[in-house]
C-alpha cells in the first residue's frame, strides 16, 4: 500500500475507501499543502524550496493509492460496493498549487490520459461494483473529479462542492469538463466553471450534482446503504460520462457555447484558458467524451505551462505568505475579539468607514464635533446603505439591522467598552494627537488605537501617550469592496498582539491586510495615488480620459483611473492625495481639473456625475461635457496639449501610467517599508485591480526588464520632470541589470 487511502470491508459487504491526507486530504504528498480552493495553507513538512513540482509522481502519489485501493476492492469477493469518502470531515480539496505553473516537459499520449482515462474512468467508473461518494467538507478540483465519476454521490448540506481551476489558470483535468455538463447541464455546468463558482450541499442537491443529503453522523451510513440498493437495482447504476438527459439540443448547446465565449471575449480578452476550456466542453458534446478526455489531458498539460497559470500560482502564494510575519507568527498568538469599534471624526471618510463596519456587524460608535456633523455623517451612512437596498445588494430588513449597529455621539462617553477606534479626522497633526490623548483616559485598557489617514507617521500621532504597544495605523482601499486591500501600519513599539488583532479584524471585514513599516510616511497608497496621478497628467495634456481608461481596462485592469477616481469619490480622492503632493511635490503631480468639476459639484458616482455620468440604474456613460471642463482646466494652469501624448499606442500608454507606480512600489521595496516583494504584488491586485493574471506589479517588471523600464522613465523625465525619475533601486538594478523581482532587502522592523 502508497499509504494514503485506507480502507475498511464492513459486514454488509460495503468497501469504505478513506482518502487519508490530512489536513485537507490532497491529492498529492506531504510539503506545503496549498489547496486550489482553500483560502488558507498548511506546512507539513517540507519547505516549498525542498518540494520539486516537476515530479509528476509526486503529484500522482495519493491518487496512486486510491487507483491500489479500488483496485483491491474490486477483487474481493466479499465486497458488493464501494464508498470513497475523506478522513475528518473532509473529502477531498484537490490538487495543491505546485502542481500548476511548472515546467515539465511533454508527456507521452499513455502519460496524458493516466489519471483521468486510466484510473477515474476506465477503473473507477468502469468498475463492475458500483461506487458512491460520501461527500463531507470540501470537494473541491480533482476531489469533486473523483466524485463525479462515481455512480451516485450523497453529502452533508454544508458541504462545499466546485470546480475551480479555472482561478489558476487551467481547467478540470480529470473528466469535470464533461461530466459535470451532463449531470447539471451546460449553462449550469459553464457557470460553476468558468466562474470557480461553488455550491454546498442544498444547492447540488437542487442542481441533481448530489444524489441526496444526509446528515453529518448519518451520511456515510446513508452512502452505504445507497450503495446496497444499486447493487439490488433498487437505486439507478448511472455513468455520468454517457448521460445525456440533462443536455440541451446540438442547437441549443451551440447557441450557449457561443455566447459563453462572447461573454468571457468581452470580459477579458487577453487570457485564453476560459476559451480552451469551452473548446474541450464543446468537443465532448458534438464529438465523443472519450475523445474530449484526451483533449482535456492534452489543454491541461499546456496551460500548466502558461504564462498565466504561473501568474496566478505567484499570486496565489504571494496572498498566503502575506499573513506570515516574521517572528509573530511563530509566537501562536491568538487574536481578541472585537466587537464594538469607535470612528473619531473625518466627514465623509469617517462615514464611509462606519458604513463598512456596520455591513461587517461591528457595532460602531460615530463621534463628530459637532449635531451638524454628526447628522450629516449618519445621513451618510444611510444613503449608502439605501443604495444597496436599491441596488439590489441588500434587503431592507438587512439596511435596518445595520442601522441599529450604529450610535452617533458627540464626546467620549461611550468608548469605555470599545475594542478598536479608527481616527479617521482632517489632516491636522497637533488635533491627531489631541484626540488620541483623550483616547488613551476614556477607553479601556486592552483597546487599540488607530489613525485611518496616511500622511503623518504613526508612532509621532500617539507620541503624547503612554501607549505606543496598541498604536497602528489601518488604511482602507478605495472604501470599496471591489478593492479588499487593507494596509495595517506598525512602528518598532506595535505589540504584536494588536498586529494580530488587526490582521483578524480585516480578515473579518473580508479584506486581506498588508503589514507595512511606519517609515517616511509611506503607504502602499502611494503607489496607488502615483498610478491616478500619471493618468490624470495625460488627460491634462490632451489624451482623451476615456480612451486612457479604455486602454487600461484592455490591459487587465478592473476598473480605468478615472472610472476608479469616480467611485472613490472626488472629494475622498482631494482629502487623500493632498497631503501627498504637499509632502512629496516631487513625486506627486498636483491636479487641476479635479478642483474645477468639483465646482459643478461633480463629485463622481455618489452625484451622479465625475468623469461620468450615472443613472438612477446605475448605469456608466461617457460625459460629452467633459472636454469643457478639461479645455477650462488647460486655460487656468497654461498646460497646452501635447501632440507626442495624444499619439501614444495603448501599450505607451499603460506603460507611462503603470512604470512610476512600479517605480513607488520600488522605494517601498528600496527602504524596507514592506516584509517582502510580493506583498506588494497583492497590493496592486487588491489595491488598484492590476491583473492577477499578470502576477502584479512588480512580478510583471520581469517581462520588460529593469534597464527598459529604467531608460523609459529617464526619458520621460527628461520630458515631464522629475515625477518620473527612476528611483534608486531601479537605477542600480538596470546598471546590473538585475530583475526587480529579486529579494535582496530586508524590511525596516522584522516585527
Amino acid at each position: 500500500m502508497l499509504g494514503k487511502t485506507a480502507v475498511e470491508v464492513r459486514a454488509d459487504g460495503v468497501a469504505v475507501v478513506t482518502i487519508n491526507n490530512p489536513p485537507l486530504n490532497l491529492l498529492s504528498v506531504d510539503g506545503i499543502f496549498y489547496s486550489v480552493d482553500l483560502s488558507s495553507y498548511f506546512v507539513l513538512s517540507c519547505s516549498v524550496h525542498d518540494y520539486s513540482p516537476t515530479d509528476a509522481w509526486n503529484y500522482q502519489l495519493v491518487i496512486l493509492s486510491l487507483k491500489e485501493s479500488i483496485e483491491g476492492a474490486l477483487i474481493r469477493d466479499d465486497v458488493k460496493a464501494i464508498v470513497i469518502t475523506g478522513s475528518r470531515g473532509k473529502f477531498s480539496a484537490g490538487f495543491n498549487v505546485t502542481a500548476f505553473g511548472g515546467t515539465q516537459g511533454k508527456m507521452t499520449k499513455m502519460e496524458l490520459g493516466f489519471m483521468s482515462i486510466q484510473i477515474v474512468t476506465d477503473t473507477l467508473e468502469a468498475a463492475r461494483k458500483p461506487f458512491v461518494a460520501a461527500i463531507e467538507g470540501p470537494a473541491f478540483g480533482g476531489g469533486l473529479e473523483i466524485a463525479l465519476a462515481c455512480h451516485a454521490r450523497i453529502s452533508t448540506s454544508s458541504a462545499q462542492l466546485g470546480l475551480t481551476e479555472l482561478q489558476y489558470g487551467i481547467l478540470p483535468g480529470l473528466g469535470g469538463t464533461q461530466r459535470l455538463p451532463r449531470l447539471v447541464g451546460l449553462s449550469k455546468a459553464l457557470e460553476m466553471i468558468l466562474m470557480s463558482k461553488r455550491v454546498d450541499g442544498k444547492e447540488a442537491r437542487i442542481l441533481s450534482l448530489v444524489d441526496t443529503i444526509a446528515p453529518a453522523d448519518k451520511f456515510l451510513e446513508v452512502a452505504c446503504q445507497w450503495a446496497l440498493d444499486i447493487v439490488e437495482r433498487r437505486r439507478p447504476w448511472v455513468i455520468s460520462l454517457y448521460r445525456t438527459d440533462k443536455l440541451e439540443s446540438l442547437a441549443e448547446a451551440r447557441a450557449i457555447l457561443k455566447s459563453a465565449r462572447l461573454e468571457v471575449q468581452g470580459q477579458n480578452p487577453n487570457v485564453v484558458h476560459p476559451l480552451v476550456c469551452i473548446d474541450v466542453i464543446e468537443q465532448g458534446i458534438v464529438s465523443s467524451p472519450r475523445k474530449a478526455l484526451r483533449k482535456e489531458a492534452e489543454a491541461l498539460q499546456e496551460l500548466r505551462q502558461s504564462s498565466t497559470c504561473r501568474s496566478l500560482v505567484h499570486v496565489f502564494f504571494a496572498q498566503r505568505q502575506i499573513f506570515k510575519i516574521p517572528v509573530i507568527s511563530k509566537m501562536n498568538l491568538l487574536p481578541r475579539k472585537i466587537v464594538k469599534v469607535a470612528v473619531v471624526g473625518g466627514g465623509l471618510m469617517s462615514s464611509e468607514i462606519a458604513t463598512m463596519l456596520v455591513l461587517s456587524n461591528y457595532q460602531v460608535i460615530l463621534k463628530e464635533t459637532n449635531k451638524k456633523h454628526l447628522i450629516d455623517a449618519i445621513s451618510i451612512v444611510e444613503e449608502n446603505l439605501q443604495n444597496r437596498v436599491k441596488n439590489g445588494r441588500a434587503t431592507q430588513e438587512g439596511l435596518e439591522k445595520s442601522l441599529s449597529l450604529l450610535e452617533g455621539v458627540l464626546d467620549y462617553g461611550k468608548f469605555k467598552d470599545v475594542d478598536l477606534v479608527i481616527e479617521a479626522e482632517s489632516e491636522s497633526l497637533s488635533l491627531k494627537q489631541e484626540i488620541f490623548s483623550n483616547l488613551e483616559k476614556c477607553c479601556p485598557l486592552h483597546c487599540i488605537f488607530t489613525s485611518n489617514i496616511s500622511t503623518f507617521s504613526v508612532k509621532l500621532v500617539g507620541e503624547r501617550t503612554k501607549s505606543q504597544h496598541r498604536i497602528a495605523g489601518i488604511h482602507f482601499f478605495c472604501l470599496s469592496p471591489v478593492m479588499p486591500l487593507m494596509e495595517i501600519v506598525h512602528t518598532e513599539s506595535t505589540s504584536p498582539q494588536v498586529i494580530v488583532d488587526l490582521i483578524d479584524f480585516g480578515r473579518k471585514m473580508r479584506k486581506t491586510p498588508i503589514m507595512v513599516s511606519d517609515w517616511k510616511g509611506y503607504s502602499v497608497t502611494s503607489m496607488l495615488l502615483t498610478y491616478l496621478h500619471v493618468a490624470v497628467l495625460l488627460a491634462e495634456r490632451g489624451v482623451d480620459v476615456y480612451r486612457i481608461d479604455q486602454a487600461l481596462k484592455s490591459f487587465g485592469m478592473q476598473v480605468g483611473p478615472f472610472r476608479m477616481i469616480d467611485m472613490v469619490g472626488l472629494q475622498i480622492f482631494v482629502v487623500i492625495s493632498k497631503k501627498f503632493v504637499e509632502s512629496l511635490p516631487d513625486r506627486s503631480y498636483k491636479p487641476h481639473l479635479i478642483p474645477i468639476l468639483q465646482q459643478d459639484n461633480r463629485e463622481g458616482e455618489r452625484s451622479g456625475k465625475g468623469f461620468y455620468n450615472y443613472d438612477n440604474c446605475g448605469k456608466v456613460s461617457p460625459d460629452p461635457e467633459l472636454s469643457e471642463y478639461m479645455k477650462t482646466a488647460r486655460d487656468a494652469s497654461n498646460v497646452t496639449i501635447d501632440s507626442k501624448l495624444t499619439k501614444l499606442s495603448d501599450s505607451e500608454m499603460v506603460e507611462m501610467i503603470l512604470f512610476p507606480a512600479l517605480n513607488e512600489a520600488c522605494r517601498m521595496i528600496s527602504d524596507g517599508v514592506v516584509i517582502r516583494s510580493s506583498d506588494l504584488d497583492v497590493a496592486s491586485v487588491l489595491g488598484m485591480g492590476f491583473p492577477a493574471y499578470r502576477g502584479g506589479i512588480i512580478y510583471w517588471s520581469d517581462s520588460f526588464g529593469s534597464k527598459y523600464i529604467c531608460s523609459r522613465l529617464e526619458n520621460w523625465s527628461k520630458a515631464y520632470g522629475g515625477f518620473f525619475q527612476p528611483c534608486n533601486y531601479i537605477m542600480e538594478r538596470s546598471a546590473k541589470n538585475i530583475s526587480l523581482t529579486s529579494e535582496t532587502r530586508q524590511a525596516k522592523s522584522q516585527l
